[in-house]
């Protein structure tokens, strides 16, 4: 009877550690293949990690209504968008928000930069209000038409919506624009 058990229970834990079908799988973080958002159905385009040296910071995903291979093709994109990251360790706010705003200053030309001030602000405040995020946290930056971008932090939406398709191509820059944050994570994220 107890072996029978310890069968029966060692059973169920490799069921639980097996990626489901339809799921992709990087640094032990299972993404789902395809996501609802906004009535609309989303496919993961890509995965990447971040390195911070040789730290891994998170990893990000992709979600878009379909394949985008390049920066310019991904904008032209219309709809739903979500960026995904799986924090792998604990960041403050102060380091979100020196990344954020120093790689939307990287891809961004002054004109637009102007443009954003206020929106990146915004961004700013709300990042600052959410304090540390920690090891397993799960941040989705969602541009929805007609709404703008929505951060959520493990599902719980954070600030008000910050306007304009303009924003959430900047956020982007700073993971798939010219100066990327990171050259492999552009890649994963692109799909190549």
């Amino acid at each position: 009877m107890r072996s029978s058990l310890l069968i029966i229970g060692l059973a169920c834990s490799v069921v639980a550690t097996t990626p489901r079908a339809g799921a992709a799988t990087l640094e032990g973080q299972e993404f789902e293949d395809g996501i609802r958002l906004a009535q609309h159905e989303l496919r993961l385009n890509g995965l990447g990690v971040r390195k911070i040296f040789f730290i891994k910071a998170y990893v990000a995903g992709l979600y878009l209504n379909e394949k985008a291979a390049t920066p310019a093709a991904l904008v032209a994109l219309p709809g739903p968008k979500r960026l995904q990251l799986r924090m792998l360790r604990g960041a403050g706010p102060d380091d979100f928000n020196s990344a954020l705003v120093a790689g939307i200053r990287k891809n961004a030309g002054e004109a637009e930069l102007l443009r954003l001030a206020d929106r990146v602000s915004q961004l700013e405040l709300t990042i600052k209000s959410i304090g540390l995020t920690v090891k397993g946290d799960v941040i989705n930056l969602d541009y929805l038409p007609g709404l703008g971008t929505q951060l959520t932090i493990n599902g719980t939406r954070q600030g008000q919506a910050i306007f304009g398709a303009d924003f959430f191509t900047a956020i982007l820059g700073i993971f798939v624009g010219d100066q990327p944050v990171d050259a492999l994570l552009k890649k994963g994220l692109l799909g190549q």
